[in-house]
């Protein structure tokens, strides 16, 4: 993995009357660079996920990490602890897709107007319930490709309420990968099987990711389920498919 000189900040996104808290990271030198989208867990924009920015940005991407519950939790950060969890679930439960999807296009427009960013290769990447926003920006256009690590609900919820995310699966014009692992207790292969057969069914470029014996949160190394293993092959796959699909655009 190339390993570039970055420089990083907190910024703010506008969107209407929103300003949005978010984590840019970006590589030093001479662009344009692909643009990334990082979607938080539900414990915000903590220290993790700004790592995770910057390890992207080292890749050669220019990646920006937005505050997903902006509206309800400004500055909202949390660890891993069981009360961190039911708060960080709180605030996820309050969130709207037609939001979500609007603070994701505001996003992409904020990085538009980087002169460090290609305008034309944008992707996101996103984690616990990022994945799932994730699953629902892949939608969006001008996102070219997506990963999606274990995105827990998108067969039976959306944010907000209504038809289940999987629903939206026509809608992906991009490339998709999801990274599951099989011991997940909040998405049971079974689920894992259907988002595949979706996918499968309406033509969808994608590669189903699985990680035998990791469970929920493997990607991250603040947790307990933290598995190292999974984690060193699925940052292979996610530079893979990013450097694949965007750097050519």
């Amino acid at each position: 993995m190339a390993d570039l000189e970055i420089k990083s900040a907190h910024v703010k996104v506008p969107n209407a009357d929103l300003l949005i808290s978010a984590y840019l990271a970006q590589p030093v030198g001479v662009g344009p660079f692909p643009g990334i989208i990082v979607f938080q867990e539900i414990f915000g924009v903590n220290e993790h996920i700004r790592e995770v920015t910057e390890k992207i940005a080292k890749m050669g991407y220019v990646a920006i990490a937005p505050a997903l519950y902006q509206r309800t939790a400004p500055n909202f950060e949390v660890g891993y602890s069981e009360e961190d969890l039911t708060l960080g679930r709180h605030y996820k439960e309050q969130t709207q897709v037609a939001e979500l999807r609007s603070d994701t296009q505001a996003t992409l427009d904020y990085l538009k107007t980087l002169p460090s960013v290609k305008t034309t290769a944008m992707g996101c990447i996103g984690f616990c319930f990022g994945g799932h926003v994730a699953y629902l920006a892949s939608t969006l256009p001008e996102i070219k490709a997506t990963a999606s690590c274990y995105g827990a609900g998108i067969v039976n919820w959306t944010p907000g309420g209504g038809e289940p995310s999987l629903t939206v699966t026509p809608e992906i014009t991009g490339t998709i990968a999801l990274l599951f692992g099989t011991e997940d207790p909040l998405i049971p292969n079974e689920q894992v099987n259907q988002i595949e057969a979706e996918l499968q069914k309406q033509g969808i470029r994608h590669r189903v990711i699985r990680y035998p014996g990791a469970t929920h949160g493997f990607l991250c190394d603040r947790r307990s389920s933290y598995n190292p293993e999974a984690a060193i092959d699925a940052w292979t796959q996610i530079q893979q498919l990013f450097d694949e699909t965007l750097q050519s655009l």
